[in-house]
């Protein structure tokens, strides 16, 4: 049969709006740029695809004739967007076109036969444990800006690991990502029995995945998950989310966290020190983004340079009592790592002149960043 159906302006632009990240990627099937529109009796389910991440949504909509089709999701979401009309009409024609009638505007557009687009993944109906979604975006929040990139060797570094743990019968979520050069952890306390939720020993979910999954958290007060062997399971009554699980073996992070002692303490304030990095980082060279760090008396001097534009000091007061030390480090790690942070006071732990750099602070509880040093 062919679809008919009128589908309010505001209503279509969201649900579209949260599929655009899936759909616009290049690959190799051309039906991936498509969104499948399917009507049910009270109104349609958006689907998108790229094979790595499913996402459906559900808009109430006017169904006058029932159907099925698929719509290139970039040009159905830019007439929508520029449509000045509070209702949008879709009528399916012959060979999969529509004809979309927007107030006083109407356009001719091809879509694909719904026979082409892959099944959304099947997954199991119960196991779906409750959370607060901002329990998540919190999670995600800390974590997300040191994700190692595509290009990334180490493949697991690509992804972020998820994990569980019950400690004096309290439930913690936590989630760990690392480029190969820093490392952030974050764990946060549920009230959720974690005992419930089945996970692997290891979870990897890549980082599109948690992308995706922020988004899908924003504006929402819960969500329901669902771990399965190859996949994650995110749902609420109106939208389905699924993420391929990625295999492989995450480097043992907790290794590193107990080399570093807990000693030899640096007191910082971290909007001044954040103001002092940006203002260092302008005589960085482009790619490395290498700074010197002097530590001695009571004073941390920042100092870069660059061969073509000159360089840059800058002088941080700081409570430190221990042996001078004179470290180089990735200047764009430290302000990724403090932006994401609200203390006002950093308690910063480094051993040597070649050991690696861990922050955290009492404020931003569950939270900890490590930082390797660079060669001077």
């Amino acid at each position: 049969m062919a679809l008919n159906c009128t589908i309010s302006r505001s209503d279509f632009m969201e649900g579209l709006s949260n599929l655009q990240n899936i759909t616009n990627k290049r690959g190799t099937l051309a039906i991936l740029s498509n969104i499948l529109i399917e009507t049910t009796h009270d109104g349609l389910i958006l689907t998108a695809t790229d094979l790595e991440i499913g996402l459906q949504i559900k808009v109430p909509a006017e169904i006058n004739n029932q159907g099925t089709l698929t719509l290139p999701s970039k040009k159905i979401f830019e007439i929508v967007r520029e449509s000045g009309s509070e209702n949008i009409s879709i009528q399916e024609t012959e060979n999969s076109w529509v004809v979309i009638s927007a107030g006083l505007s109407t356009y001719n557009l091809a879509g694909m036969a719904s026979d082409e687009f892959p099944e959304f993944p099947e997954f199991e109906k119960e196991n779906f444990i409750s959370f607060e979604a901002g329990a998540f975006s919190d999670l995600i929040d800390k974590v997300i800006f040191s994700v190692a990139n595509e290009e990334e060797n180490n493949y697991a570094l690509t992804n972020v690991l998820f994990e569980k743990e019950k400690r004096e019968e309290r439930s913690y979520l936590r989630m760990i990502s690392s480029d190969g050069h820093r490392l952030s952890i974050m764990e946060k306390d549920v009230a959720t029995d974690v005992d419930l939720l089945n996970i692997q020993p290891v979870t990897l979910i890549p980082k599109k995945g948690i992308q995706e999954l922020k988004k899908f958290c924003d504006n929402r007060d819960n969500i329901e998950i669902s771990f399965e062997e190859k996949q994650m399971v995110v749902k609420d009554n109106e939208s389905i989310m699924v993420i391929r699980l990625k295999e492989g073996e995450f480097p043992q992070y907790s290794a590193i966290i107990q080399a570093i002692q807990l000693e030899n303490k640096i007191q910082i304030e971290r909007l001044p020190f954040l103001d002092s990095l940006k203002r260092i980082n302008l005589f960085t060279e482009d790619i490395f983004h290498n700074i010197q760090f002097e530590l001695n008396n009571g004073q941390l001097i920042l100092s870069s340079q660059n061969v073509d534009l000159g360089n840059a000091k800058d002088i941080q007061n700081v409570v430190y009592d221990g042996e001078p030390l004179q470290l180089g480090f990735n200047c764009r790690y430290f302000i990724d790592a403090l932006q994401v942070m609200e203390c006002d006071t950093i308690d910063a732990y480094i051993n040597s002149n070649n050991s690696p750099c861990l922050m955290k602070s009492d404020q931003d509880e569950g939270f900890m960043s490590i930082i390797m040093p660079m060669q001077l």
